[in-house]
């Protein structure tokens, strides 16, 4: 009987008996591209299941999409598009973001470098190709003010988001509206040739991007498993960034249909720049700032459609409780 009593405790202290990992569904905002690539390589290298967590990781189809799943349960966290969960949320979607990882914003116009688009004012005369309610044009207004020019002064076209895409492939457009770590890359699989991006955070917009969100209920219920993987997802950015071409491997071991290699490591390296948060660079990631979420909740209340009473409700739309300590 005493042999059997050490033998249990032996395995007890050695790890022989554990809990069974929570399973837990992370949804994306769209299929697989580089963005992506800290959540597959903090799967691949056990930085979730050393939280105890069970990691399985969805495709979305869109941050709207993404951010309904969520407010209904079905997944347990989504990376959407911030500011599009700020609006869902503004309306009674019962979500918020308890992490913003894209802290400089990401959107741009974008075509062939070869057509030697590098700046605002070089877009007079050409035709942009835009989709209209998309989260770029809805910004697009700002821009314009901000880079001081008019909508007259070039031509638009308008169509959906492949639309968008083929004509600036097919010559049809100059360039469109998105982000370059996503069209940018797709462009260049498409064709071979490099895109430029004239990027809009130069132009003094200052509006967070991706995040990670979940539920009301599972912030109340379960925090401790908010920030078990809140802890691994800001270690599985860290290492990411020091190791992109284990991470974009990553991608590729779990979905080796999610892309070309050398895009998918040149576009994760693009999203990397966008972690850096305009008023302070140095923060960990994750980490947003109230001064951040307040400018972009009152670009949203003036450009975005959101409902100016948003801005007395700011502190409800993110939180950093349950961050690893800097």
């Amino acid at each position: 009987m005493l042999k059997m009593i050490i033998t249990v405790l032996a395995l007890s202290l050695t790890g022989g008996s554990t809990l069974a990992a929570d399973k837990v569904v992370l949804m994306l905002n769209w299929y697989v591209y580089g963005e992506h690539a800290p959540f597959y390589y903090g799967k691949a290298k056990g930085f979730y299941s050393a939280q105890g967590i069970d990691l399985d990781i969805q495709e979305g189809r869109g941050s709207a999409i993404t951010t309904q799943a969520v407010a209904a349960k079905t997944v347990d966290f989504g990376y959407v598009d911030v500011p599009t969960m700020t609006k869902a949320a503004a309306k009674g979607a019962p979500v918020s973001a308890v992490g913003v990882l894209l802290q400089t914003n990401p959107m741009a116009v974008m075509g062939f470098a070869e057509k030697n688009i590098r700046k605002a004012e070089d877009l007079k005369g050409k035709t942009v190709a835009v989709t209209p309610g998309d989260s770029p044009s809805q910004i697009w207004p700002l821009f314009l003010k901000k880079a001081g020019l008019k909508e007259s002064e070039m031509h638009i076209v308008s169509g959906d988001a492949q639309t968008k895409l083929n004509a600036v492939i097919n010559g049809r457009a100059d360039v469109l509206t998105g982000y370059p770590m996503d069209q940018g890359m797709k462009i260049k699989d498409a064709t071979g040739k490099d895109a430029y991006a004239v990027r809009w955070a130069e132009y003094g917009i200052k509006m967070v991007s991706s995040g990670i969100i979940t539920y009301e209920e599972m912030i109340k219920t379960k925090p401790d498993l908010v920030r078990r993987f809140m802890a691994a997802s800001t270690k599985a950015v860290e290492e990411a960034v020091k190791d992109p071409e284990g991470a974009v491997d990553a991608i590729l071991a779990a979905n080796p249909k999610a892309g070309q290699r050398p895009t998918l490591l040149e576009g994760f390296k693009l999203t990397a720049f966008f972690y850096k948060a305009p008023d302070d660079p140095n923060a960990p990631p994750f980490r947003v700032s109230e001064n951040l979420m307040t400018e972009s909740v009152d670009t949203l209340v003036e450009y975005g459609g959101l409902d100016p009473a948003a801005k007395q409700k700011v502190a409800s739309f993110y939180t950093n409780t349950f961050l690893p300590t800097p």
